[in-house]
């Protein structure tokens, strides 16, 4: 028995060492030459004019993430509709339940002006 948890042990030691000594390594071996060109901001080949800190408005991001989130739960939908003629009852309660979550996200998103582009 103790052998099963020397060896979830050493696993645990070495998932932890692994990626720190390929961290550490990489720090000592990377070139290191800065110069005012390199550290320059650059975005898609156009030099920035002006102050480069500027407020994004967050919106654009939460309607990202909803879109995110339907899409890939959307994609859990698929195997329900290839096998929906060898399901039970339960299982299409299970996904009409899961449907009506997504909806109920939906309406919520919808709701709070996540879905509003300007």
């Amino acid at each position: 028995m103790l052998s099963h948890w020397l060896y979830i042990g050493i696993f645990m030691v070495m998932s932890l060492f692994l990626p720190a000594a390929a961290i550490f390594i990489a720090g000592l071996l990377a070139p290191k030459k800065p110069n005012a060109i390199k550290n320059s901001t650059y975005e898609c080949g156009i030099e920035t004019v002006g102050e480069s800190w500027i407020q994004f408005k967050a919106q654009y991001y939460v309607f990202a993430l909803v879109f995110l989130v339907f899409d890939v739960e959307t994609v859990f939908l698929y195997p329900w509709a290839v096998a929906f003629n060898r399901m039970t009852l339960f299982g299409v309660l299970e996904a009409i339940v899961f449907i009506l979550i997504l909806l109920g996200g939906l309406i919520y998103a919808w709701r709070k002006g996540a879905l509003e582009w300007h």
